[in-house]
C-alpha cells in the first residue's frame, strides 16, 4: 500500500467512526457514588480537550494544571475508578508543537510524583501486543479519548485507539461535549458494536501497515524540527547534551534543589549554547556561500538579545518561587504577541526543556523536589516583565526588585553563567543591555479589566412572612434598592399585555390533575359506558389474581380499638366464660370433621401414589408432596411422610443392589423425608418410627448418627458388612450441605401472630407490624422477595377498616409498578362504600381514576407532588393518613430525585419507606427523623392556634381534624438481610461453537486486599455448597492448618450430632470460615488466601463470536437444563426487540427443518379443499331457504359438514407447532383467557409482533411499550405461558415477575452495583424454587467480580431547588386554602433538603439561591413585592417539566411574538398555513426535547433521506429576544455568585484540586516592581484565582456558555443552575454541538424509520420523546385557551391545530 492508498484508507477509518458518533448515546457514566467500573482516560486526549479550552491562554501552564486536576477531581469524587494511559508513539504528534511537548512530559511527571492516580506510560502504540494484553487483563469498561485532535494527524492516532478498543469489546467514551452536575458526568457514550469488532478484524493488516506509515511521517516531521534548530545535533546528542547539564548543576548544587530553580537554569544555559552552536553553523554555512554577513546579522539575533531573554525568563521564575496565587491572580493582562524574530529561540528553548525533563529521572539519588512541575514557567507573567523593561522602564519608570528576589534571582543567573561555560554571558544586572523589543507594539498593549467589573445589582426588597422566616437572617446584610429606582417601577408593566388581547394570565389554571385524561367519567350513566367500567375492573381483578394467589377480602369499617401489644405475651384468663367454652367445642368438632375428610381423601390416593413411587419414585414424590401442600391435618400428613420413607428406603435398597455408581437423588429423598418428620411431627413418633429412621440413617452409611438417635443395639456385624454396600460413602454433615444444601430446613416462627392470616410472619416483619399500629414511620431495607410489601398491604387494611375518610398513598417509581399494584388492591380487597366513592384509584401522567375519592391511591412521585404543591388540594391532602414509598432508594437515581426528597419532607402523617437496597440507612434515617421533629413542633403550634380560633368561635360539626389522631413522629430503621432462597452464579463460555457453563463462587470475585481492607461484603452469601468448596480448598492450600480438624464440617461445633441441619447452622458455619479466612490474610498466610481464591475463580474466556448470534443457542440449552423460566436483561432497547425475535426465528427454522417434506403441499391442498366445500355448504344453504327442503339434499349438508370438520382438525394438527419448537407451556393458561389478553393489544403498536412471540413463548418488555403491551407480557409469563423474557432494566424496579433463571447477556454502563441486585433477585420464586441461578452471557470476568463485591450505593442529595420549584411554593404559601398548613410545608422544602442536612454552608448557599430566584421572578414578572403570583405564573409552574424552556416561551408569549408569527391564510379564515405550522415547530422545537448531536457529526458527508437532522435555529425575531432574556439572567446570576463567594474556602481554593499543593503564601511587600505589576485587584472575586492567570476576571461570568471551572469550586454552584437557554451549545473545545431536527422532521414526514435512519435514534425511543413532544403542545394549548377570552386569538387557534396535527400523525405511526 502506497501513502496514498494508506491516506484513503485513513479517511475510510474516520467515515467509520463519525457514521457511529450520532448514535452515540448521551448518558451518565457513573451511577451513583459507587465505587464506579474501572475505565481508562487517553492521556492526550485529556490534554488536547485542555488546552482547546477557551479560557485559558497559551503559556498559561498552572491554570492548564488547574483544568486537569479539576476534571480528573470531579471523576474522583463522584466514585471514578481509572487509569490514565499515555502512549509512547503518541507524543510524536506534538512535534509540530514545541510549546506543548515539555507542557506533555510535565503532566505526565506531575500526575506521577503529586497525585495517587495509577498512570501508565509503558506502552508503545495501542497496536501493541503488551496494551492489547493489559485490556484483556483489566477490562476498562470504557476510554475516554478525543474525536479530534490538535491537527488531522492526532486524529488519526485517536481513531486508531477507538477502532482497536472497539476491537477489543471496550467502548469509548468521548472527552468532548460532557456535562457534570452534583452527582454525575454526562457523556457521549459509543459502545463497541459487533460489526466495529469485525471492521478491526477483516482490516486488521491494512489498520497496521497504515500505523506504521502514519509513525513514520510522524519521525520525519522530527527530524526536519530538530535540524532546522539543532543542526547536526540529532535526537541522541540532544539527549546527551541534556544529561551532562543536569550533571553539571548537580556538582554545582549538590544539597538539591527544586524542579522550577532546576528547569529553569539547566533549560537557559542549554538553549543558549545552542543558539551560539546554531549561530556558528549559520556563519559557517554563510562564508561557504560567500554571502554578506550583515545580512544574516540582521535576519537572526544576536546571542546577547537573546542573553537578556533568559534573564527575564529567570526573574519570572523566581517571582513564581517568592510570590502566592492571591498575588499573581492580579497580574495585568498583556495582549502584545512576541515579536517574530525571538520566535526561533522561543522554540529552541522549549526543545531544551523539553529534553531536560525527559532526562529528569537521572537525579534520582539528588534531593530534587518536584512538587512544583504544575508552574514550571507563566507566560504572560514573562510578558509583564519584558513590557515594563522594554516600555515603562526606558520611559523613565525605575522600580527596585526587593532584596529577596533580587538575590535569588543573582543566584540562578551565576548558576547558568557557569553552566554555559563555553562562552560568558552578562552580568546579572542590568537586566536589559539590548535595545531589541521582544513584544510586538499594540495600541492598547494593556487589557483594561475595570469595566469588566459586575454591576452588583442589588435586592428589590419583598415584605412576605415566608420569606423572613426562611431567609431573614441573610436579609440585613444584603442592598435594597430604593423604591423609585427604575428596577422596582419597571415592575408595573406587566398589566399591560393582559388588557391589549383579552387575555387573564392571573386566572387560576386546572392543574395537571384536572389535565390528566381521566379513564372514566365518574358520573357518566351510558350503559355502554358502564360496560366498559365493568370490563376495566373485571381484567384488573383478573391482573391482580395473576400476580398471587390471596383471595379477596371483604374490609368492614370499625372503630378504633385501644391498640393490643402482639409482642408481649398474653395473660391466662381466670375462667372462661360460657360463650367461649361453646366456641372452642364447635372449633375442635370442625377441626375432627376436617380431619376425617382428610383420612378418606388420602386412602383414595394412597393406592395410585405408592404404586408411582415403585414406577418413578421422583413423580410419585412429587404428587405426594402436592397433596401435603393441601393437607392441613398434621396426623394425615404424619403418616403420609412415614409412607414415603419408606418407600424411599426399599427405593435405595434395589438402587444399590443393582448399579456400582449411586444416583444420590434418591438418598435426598430419603433424608428430606427424614427433616421432615424430625422437625415437624417430633411428638407423633412412635417408637417403630423412631426404628425406621435409625434404619434408614444406618442404610446411608450415618452409623454414628443412627446410634446417638436410636441407641438399642440393632447392627450386628453380619448385618453391618451387608449395609457397607448401601453407604453413600461421605459424612452426613457433608452430604447434607453438598446435596442438600437448598432443601435445609429454614428457621421460621412456629407461633402463628392474629395480624396475619396467610402465613406465619418472622419476627421482623411483626415488627413492620407493630410500626404501622402505633402509627410509626419506617426506613425498611430488606431483600428482593423476602416479603416487605406484606407491611404496605396491612397498613391499607388498617386505614380502611378505621373510616371511609382516611386515605393511604402507594407512591411507586414507575407506571408499570403502579399498574401492578393497583390490580394487586382491587384484587386482595372490597368494601362496601358510599356512592361516587372508590376503594382505589391511580393517577400518572397518562391518565388518572378515582384519584380523589378513593381510600387507597397508587400514582408516581411527580404526580403525588403536583397535588401535594396544589393550593387547592389541602382539605383532600388532610386527609392522608399513611404514606408508602416503594423503592425509596430512586432518591438516588438519575430522573426525578429530588422530587422523592420533596414528597418525604412534605407529608405530614407516617410513612412508610421501602427498599432493597441502601448502604447508608442510617443516614437517611436520622434526616427523615429530623423532617418529623420539625413536624412536631409545627403540629404543636398549630394545635395551640386552633383551640385558640375554637375558643373565639364556636363552631360545631367541623370536619374530622388532622390532630384528633394519635400521632406519632418516631421514625424506626428496620433491617432484614437474609435471602429465601440461595443464589448461585454461572459464566457461559463458548467452546467449540458450543455453551459451556461453569459454576462461579462468589469468593472468586474477592482479592486479599480487598478483604483486608473492606472484609467481606455484607450482602455476599454463599450457597451450603459453596461454603463445603471453600473448606475444601483452604484445606487443600495450606496443609498444616492448625485449626482444619475443628472445621472439618462433619466436626464442627454446630453440626456435631445434628440429623437435621438447619440453614442457620450452614450459615453460621459459612460466618466462621470467612472470619477463619480473614485471620489468614491478617495474621502472615495471605499467600495460602490467595492461592484459595485463586483457586476458586474459574478460567477467563474471551470470546470473538458475535454473542448475539449465539443467544437462541444459549436459551435452548437452558430449556434442555430445566432452568426456565428466565429472564434476560439487555440494556439496548433495539437489541431487546432483536433478541427475542432472533429466538423466535430460530424456532421457526427448526420446526422448517422438522415438517415432513410434503406438509405444506398437504396444508395447501386442504386448505383449497376446505374452501370448495365451505363454497358448497353456503350454496346448498342459499337453495334450501328458497325451496322447500329435501331430505336427500339434507343428508348430502350433513355430510359436507361432517367432512368440513374432519378437514379442519386435520389441518390444525399440521399447522400445530411441535412441542419442542415453542417454549410456550400451553397447560399454564386457557384458550379463552389467553384469547381476552390478547385482544387488548389488536390496535397498539407492537400488539401483532408481541402476539407472535408469546405464541412461542417468547416476550419483550421495555420503557417504550404501552402499558396494556406490557401487561400481556407480565401476566402470560406469571402464569408460566411464556417462559423466555428479554427486557431491560425497567423490569428490575419492583415488577413482581419472579422466574427460576435470571440471565445477564449485555454489559452496559447501566449494569452497576444497583441493578445486579434488583434483578438478580428475581431469580427463585419464593414457595416454587428453593434455589435462584444467575447467569452471566458475554459479561467480563472483571466485570462480573466487580459486580458480586462492590458496594450498593450511598444515597446522597441532588441540588433540591429549581426556578419553578421556588414559583410553584410561592403559589401554593399564598394561594393555599389553610395558609398555615401551606407555609409549614412550603417552609420544610426549603429546610431539609438531604444535600444541606449537617451542612450549615451549604444551607447559606441555598438561602442565597432562593433568594436570587425570586429575584428573577419578581424581575420577569411572576411575583409581586409581597411573594404573590401574577402574571403568567400559572403557566410557568404548569409547564414546570421543561425549566428553564417554560420561562423562555412565556417570554415569548409575553413579547408577542407568537402573536406575530401566527397569521392565518386569510383575514377571515382560522386556518393556518403549512409554512406557519413548520415555523411554530421549530421555535417549540428549539425549546423542548433539546437532543444535543456530537460537534464532530457536522463533519459527515453521509446522505440524509427524509431528515433534515441538524435543527436550524430560531427565526431572527425570537433569537434576539431570546438573547435578550439569557443576558438578563446571565447577569442577575453573575450578580449573585459575587455574593455567594463570600462562602467559599479560600484555602482550598488556592490548592490544586487533586495533588492538594498549596499556592498560599505571605504576599511579597517589598519589591515595587511586584506591587507595580500586580495590581488589578478588581473583578477577580467569584472566580477561581487559578483561572484569572489567564487573563479572566468577574466580566467573563457574563459570557455565553461559562464552563463550570471558572466559578469558585467550594461554593458548591455552578452555572446548571442558571435558568438559560443558549441558543448555540458548545463543547468544551469550544466547538458547536448542533440540537437533533426529530421533532421538526417528523412533524414533515410522519415516518419513524426516517428517525431510526437519518436522526439516529432508537425506534423506542423516538416514540417515547415524540409522544412527550405532543404533550408539551397539548399541555401549552389547552393553557392559552384556558386564560383566554376571545374565541377567535390567532395564537391559541393556532396551537390547536398544531396540536391536532401532530397527535394525529403520532397516532398514525
Amino acid at each position: 500500500m502506497g501513502l496514498e492508498e494508506h491516506m484513503m484508507f485513513l479517511e475510510r477509518m474516520s467515515q467509520l467512526i463519525l457514521s457511529e458518533v450520532p448514535k452515540a448515546e448521551y448518558s451518565s457514566l457513573f451511577n451513583d457514588f459507587v465505587e464506579s467500573e474501572f475505565f481508562l482516560i487517553d492521556g492526550d486526549s485529556l490534554l488536547t480537550t485542555c488546552i482547546c479550552e477557551k479560557s485559558l491562554k497559551p503559556g498559561q501552564e498552572l491554570h492548564f494544571f488547574y483544568l486537569v486536576e479539576y476534571y480528573l477531581m470531579d471523576l474522583t469524587s463522584k466514585g471514578g475508578q481509572f487509569a490514565i494511559v499515555f502512549f509512547k508513539d503518541a507524543e510524536y504528534a506534538y512535534f509540530n508543537f514545541p510549546e506543548l511537548l515539555p507542557l506533555r512530559t510535565a503532566l505526565i511527571l506531575h500526575l506521577q510524583h503529586n497525585t495517587t492516580i495509577d498512570v501508565r506510560t509503558k506502552f508503545s502504540g495501542c497496536l501493541s501486543q503488551e496494551w492489547e494484553a493489559f485490556l484483556a487483563d483489566s477490562y476498562p469498561y470504557y476510554l475516554i479519548v478525543a474525536d479530534e485532535g490538535l491537527n488531522h494527524l492526532q486524529t488519526y492516532l485517536f481513531n486508531f485507539l477507538i477502532t482497536q478498543s472497539w476491537a477489543m469489546k471496550v467502548n469509548v467514551v468521548l472527552s468532548s461535549g460532557q456535562t457534570s452536575d452534583i452527582l454525575r458526568l454526562y457523556a457521549y457514550l459509543m459502545p463497541s458494536m459487533h460489526k466495529n469488532q469485525k471492521f478491526f478484524k477483516e482490516n486488521k493488516k491494512k489498520i497496521e501497515s497504515a500505523y506504521k506509515t502514519l509513525i513514520k511521517q510522524l519521525e520525519e516531521y522530527r527530524i526536519s524540527a530538530l535540524e532546522s534548530l539543532f543542526g547536526k545535533l540529532k535526537w541522541k546528542n540532544m539527549m546527551k547534551e541534556a544529561c551532562e547539564t543536569i550533571s553539571q548543576l548537580k556538582q554545582l548544587w549538590p544539597e538539591g534543589s527544586d524542579i522550577r530553580r532546576v528547569l529553569c537554569v539547566t533549560s537557559c544555559s542549554l538553549s543558549l549554547r545552542m543558539y551560539h552552536h546554531f549561530l556558528e553553523n549559520r556563519k559557517k554555512t554563510m562564508s561557504d556561500e560567500k554571502t554578506n554577513i550583515q545580512e544574516v546579522e540582521s535576519n537572526c539575533l544576536a546571542l546577547q538579545e537573546m542573553e537578556d531573554l533568559c534573564k527575564l525568563h529567570c526573574l519570572s521564575v523566581v517571582f513564581l518561587l517568592h510570590l502566592p496565587l492571591s498575588q499573581r491572580a492580579c497580574t495585568r493582562f498583556i495582549t502584545s504577541h512576541w515579536t517574530k524574530n525571538i520566535h526561533t529561540f522561543l522554540e529552541m528553548k522549549k526543545w531544551c526543556e523539553y529534553f531536560i525533563l525527559s532526562n529528569i529521572n537521572i537525579c534520582e539519588f539528588w534531593n530534587l523536589n518536584l512538587i512544583h512541575l504544575s508552574d514550571l514557567s507563566d507566560e504572560l507573567l514573562l510578558k509583564n516583565i519584558a513590557f515594563y523593561y522594554e516600555n515603562e522602564n526606558v520611559e523613565g519608570l525605575h522600580l527596585n526588585l526587593g532584596d529577596i528576589i533580587m538575590k535569588d534571582y543573582e543566584y540562578l543567573w551565576n548558576t547558568v553563567s557557569k553552566l554555559v561555560g563555553k562562552f560568558a554571558v552578562g552580568k546579572p544586572f542590568p537586566l536589559r543591555t539590548t535595545k531589541l523589543c521582544f513584544l510586538e507594539k499594540n495600541p492598547s498593549p494593556i487589557k483594561d479589566t475595570s469595566k469588566e467589573k459586575i454591576p452588583n445589582l442589588g435586592f428589590i426588597s419583598m415584605s412576605c412572612e415566608l420569606v423572613d422566616k426562611f431567609v431573614g437572617d441573610l436579609l440585613k446584610d444584603l442592598p435594597f434598592l430604593k423604591s423609585d429606582d427604575p428596577t422596582v417601577t419597571s415592575l408595573v408593566k406587566q398589566k399591560e399585555f393582559d388588557e391589549l388581547v383579552h387575555w387573564h394570565s392571573h386566572r387560576p389554571l386546572s392543574d395537571d390533575y384536572d389535565r390528566t385524561k381521566c379513564q372514566f367519567d365518574e358520573k357518566s350513566r351510558d350503559p355502554r359506558y358502564l360496560r366498559s367500567v365493568q370490563k376495566y375492573h373485571v381484567f384488573q381483578r383478573f391482573y391482580g389474581s395473576s400476580l398471587e394467589s390471596v383471595s379477596p377480602k371483604l374490609v368492614v369499617t370499625q372503630a378504633v380499638k385501644p391498640k393490643n401489644n402482639f409482642s408481649a405475651p398474653k395473660k391466662k384468663k381466670a375462667h372462661e366464660t360460657k360463650a367461649e367454652i361453646i366456641t372452642r367445642e364447635n372449633k375442635k368438632r370442625l377441626f375432627a370433621k376436617e380431619e376425617e375428610k382428610e383420612e378418606k381423601k388420602w386412602s383414595a390416593l394412597s393406592f395410585s401414589i405408592e404404586e408411582e413411587m415403585k414406577e418413578n419414585l421422583n413423580s410419585g414424590i412429587k404428587n405426594l408432596e402436592d397433596f401435603l401442600k393441601s393437607c392441613k391435618s398434621n396426623s394425615v400428613k404424619f403418616r403420609v411422610e412415614m409412607v414415603a420413607l419408606t418407600a424411599c428406603l426399599k427405593a435405595w435398597k434395589e438402587h444399590c443392589r443393582g448399579e456400582t455408581t449411586k444416583d444420590l437423588n434418591i438418598a435426598v429423598q430419603m433424608m428430606k423425608r427424614i427433616h421432615s418428620l424430625m422437625e415437624k411431627y417430633p411428638e407423633l413418633l412412635q417408637e417403630a418410627d423412631q426404628q425406621l429412621i435409625a434404619k434408614c440413617l444406618k442404610y446411608l452409611g450415618f452409623d454414628e448418627l443412627a446410634t446417638s438417635f436410636y441407641s438399642t443395639q440393632v447392627a450386628r456385624d453380619d448385618i453391618k458388612k451387608k449395609i457397607d454396600k448401601y453407604s453413600i460413602g461421605i459424612g452426613p454433615v457433608r452430604f447434607q450441605l453438598q446435596y442438600m444444601g437448598h432443601y435445609l430446613i429454614r428457621d421460621e416462627r412456629k407461633d402463628p401472630d392474629p395480624r396475619v392470616q396467610d402465613f406465619i410472619p418472622d419476627t421482623w416483619q411483626r415488627e413492620l407490624l407493630d410500626v404501622v399500629d402505633n402509627n410509626e414511620s419506617a426506613v425498611i431495607v430488606a431483600p428482593t422477595s423476602s416479603g416487605k410489601t406484606y407491611a404496605s398491604y396491612y397498613c391499607m387494611e388498617k386505614v380502611l377498616k378505621e373510616s371511609s375518610e382516611g386515605v393511604v398513598v402507594y407512591v411507586a417509581p414507575t407506571k408499570a409498578l403502579v399498574n401492578q399494584v393497583a390490580a394487586t388492591v382491587q384484587n386482595r380487597f372490597t368494601k362496601n362504600l358510599p356512592n361516587g366513592e372508590a376503594l382505589c384509584g391511580v393517577f400518572t401522567r397518562d391518565y388518572r381514576h378515582d384519584a380523589l375519592n378513593c381510600q387507597v391511591l397508587i400514582t408516581v412521585p411527580v404526580c403525588f407532588e403536583i397535588l401535594l404543591l396544589a393550593p387547592h388540594r389541602q382539605t383532600w391532602v388532610k386527609r392522608i393518613r399513611y404514606v408508602i414509598f416503594d423503592e425509596v432508594h430512586c432518591l438516588g437515581g438519575e430522573i426525578g430525585a429530588e422530587v422523592w426528597e420533596h414528597l418525604l419532607v412534605m407529608i405530614r402523617c407516617p410513612f412508610l419507606a421501602l427498599s432493597a437496597t441502601i448502604s447508608n440507612p442510617q443516614h437517611l434515617t436520622e434526616w427523615l427523623q429530623s423532617v418529623k421533629h420539625y413536624w412536631k413542633q409545627e403540629d404543636n403550634t398549630m394545635r395551640k392556634n386552633t383551640a385558640l380560633k375554637k375558643n373565639a368561635v364556636c363552631c360545631a360539626n367541623s370536619p374530622k381534624d388532622y390532630f384528633q389522631i394519635k400521632e406519632s413522629y418516631k421514625v424506626r430503621l428496620v433491617l432484614y438481610g437474609e435471602r429465601y432462597n440461595d443464589l448461585e452464579k454461572y459464566i457461559c463460555s463458548i467452546k467449540h461453537h458450543d455453551i459451556c457453563f461453569d459454576h462461579f463462587h462468589p469468593c472468586a470475585a474477592l482479592t486479599t486486599d480487598h478483604i483486608e481492607k473492606y472484609g467481606f461484603p455484607s450482602d455476599l452469601t454463599l450457597s451450603p455448597r459453596e461454603t463445603i468448596q471453600l473448606y475444601d480448598s483452604m484445606f487443600q492450600f495450606w496443609e498444616s492448618w492448625p485449626r482444619a480438624q475443628e472445621f472439618d464440617p462433619e466436626k464442627f461445633i454446630h453440626f456435631k450430632n445434628k440429623i437435621v441441619i438447619k440453614k442457620l447452622d450452614a450459615r453460621k458455619y459459612e460466618e466462621s470460615l470467612k472470619a477463619e479466612l480473614t485471620s489468614w490474610i491478617k495474621n502472615g498466610h495471605a499467600e495460602e488466601a490467595k492461592m484459595v481464591l485463586r483457586n476458586l475463580s474459574p478460567d477467563s474466556v474471551f470470546s470473538s463470536e458475535n454473542m448475539i448470534t449465539m443467544f437462541p443457542l444459549l436459551v435452548e440449552k437452558l430449556r434442555k437444563m430445566e432452568k426456565l423460566p428466565a429472564l434476560f436483561f439487555l440494556f439496548n432497547l433495539s437489541d431487546v426487540e432483536k433478541t427475542a425475535k432472533r429466538v423466535r426465528s430460530s424456532l421457526e427454522k427448526k420446526q422448517e427443518s422438522q415438517r415432513p417434506p410434503k406438509a405444506d403441499k398437504e396444508a395447501h391442498d386442504m386448505t383449497n379443499k376446505l374452501r370448495k366445500i365451505k363454497k358448497s355448504i353456503e350454496k346448498q344453504r342459499t337453495i334450501d331457504e328458497k325451496s322447500q327442503k329435501n331430505p336427500r339434499k339434507m343428508d348430502q349438508m350433513l355430510i359436507h359438514e361432517a367432512e368440513h370438520n374432519n378437514l379442519l382438525k386435520i389441518l390444525e394438527k399440521n399447522l400445530e407447532i411441535p412441542q419442542e419448537c415453542t417454549y410456550a407451556n400451553q397447560k399454564a393458561i386457557d384458550t379463552e383467557t389467553l384469547q381476552m389478553v390478547f385482544d387488548r393489544v389488536k390496535f397498539t403498536r407492537k400488539g401483532a409482533e408481541l402476539k407472535a412471540l408469546a405464541e412461542r413463548g417468547i416476550g419483550y418488555h421495555h420503557s417504550s411499550l404501552s402499558f396494556k403491551e406490557k401487561q400481556l407480557v407480565e401476566i402470560l409469563f406469571r402464569k408460566g405461558f411464556i417462559r423466555v423474557v428479554t427486557a431491560t432494566g425497567t423490569l428490575a424496579l419492583g415488577i413482581n415477575m419472579p422466574c427460576k433463571s435470571v440471565v445477564f447477556a449485555q454489559n452496559s454502563v447501566y449494569l452497576d452495583a444497583l441493578n445486579y441486585r434488583q434483578m438478580s433477585g428475581r431469580a427463585g420464586r419464593r414457595g416454587q424454587d428453593l434455589l435462584g441461578d444467575v447467569y452471566f452471557f458475554d459479561i467480563p470476568l472483571p466485570k462480573i467480580e466487580k459486580l458480586i463485591k462492590s458496594n450498593v450505593p450511598e444515597l446522597r442529595g441532588q441540588f433540591p431547588l429549581g426556578i419553578t420549584l421556588v414559583l410553584r411554593l410561592m403559589l401554593l404559601a399564598s394561594k393555599g386554602d389553610d395558609p398555615e398548613d401551606a407555609k409549614a410545608k412550603v417552609l420544610s422544602v426549603l429546610q431539609h433538603s438531604l444535600l444541606s442536612f449537617k451542612k450549615p454552608r451549604v444551607m447559606e448557599m441555598l438561602k442565597l439561591y432562593f433568594l436570587f430566584s425570586l429575584q428573577f421572578l419578581m424581575k420577569q414578572g411572576y411575583l409581586d413585592q409581597e411573594g404573590k403570583p401574577v402574571g403568567f405564573a400559572g403557566l410557568v409552574s404548569h409547564l414546570h417539566y421543561h425549566e428553564p424552556s417554560n420561562l423562555v416561551f412565556v417570554s415569548f408569549l409575553v413579547k408577542g411574538l407568537f402573536h406575530n408569527l401566527c397569521q392565518p391564510t386569510r383575514k377571515d379564515s382560522k386556518h393556518f398555513s403549512q409554512d406557519v405550522m413548520e415555523k411554530l415547530v421549530l421555535v417549540l422545537a428549539n425549546l423542548f426535547g433539546r437532543r444535543p448531536l456530537p460537534a464532530k457529526f457536522q463533519d459527515t458527508t453521509v446522505k440524509f433521506y427524509q431528515s433534515k437532522v441538524f435543527l436550524d435555529d430560531l427565526p431572527e425575531d425570537f433569537n434576539d429576544a431570546l438573547h435578550e432574556y439569557n443576558m438578563d439572567i446571565t447577569k442577575a446570576f453573575a450578580s449573585f455568585l459575587l455574593n455567594v463567594s463570600k462562602l467559599a474556602d479560600m484555602k482550598q481554593e488556592y490548592q490544586l484540586p487533586l495533588s492538594k499543593i498549596d499556592f498560599t503564601g505571605k504576599e511579597c511587600e517589598d519589591s515595587e516592581l511586584v506591587s507595580h505589576l500586580m495590581n488589578c485587584k478588581e473583578g477577580r472575586v467569584a472566580i477561581s484565582p487559578f483561572v484569572c492567570l489567564s487573563g479572566n476576571s468577574d466580566g467573563d461570568l457574563l459570557q455565553p456558555n461559562t464552563p463550570n471551572h471558572v466559578i469558585l469550586r467550594t461554593i458548591g454552584i455552578n452555572h446548571n443552575q442558571a435558568p438559560v437557554l443558549w441558543s448555540q451549545i458548545l463543547d468544551n473545545q469550544g466547538r458547536r454541538m448542533p440540537l437533533n431536527a426529530y421533532a421538526l422532521d417528523f412533524y414533515k414526514h410522519g415516518s419513524l424509520i426516517g428517525l431510526v435512519q437519518d436522526n439516529r435514534i432508537n425506534e423506542g425511543a423516538a416514540y417515547q420523546l415524540l409522544k412527550d413532544f405532543a404533550l408539551t403542545i397539548k399541555s401549552i394549548s389547552v393553557s392559552l385557551r384556558e386564560l383566554c377570552d376571545n374565541e377567535d386569538d390567532n395564537v391559541v387557534l393556532a396551537f390547536e391545530q398544531l396540536s391536532n396535527t401532530f397527535s394525529e400523525k403520532l397516532e398514525g405511526v
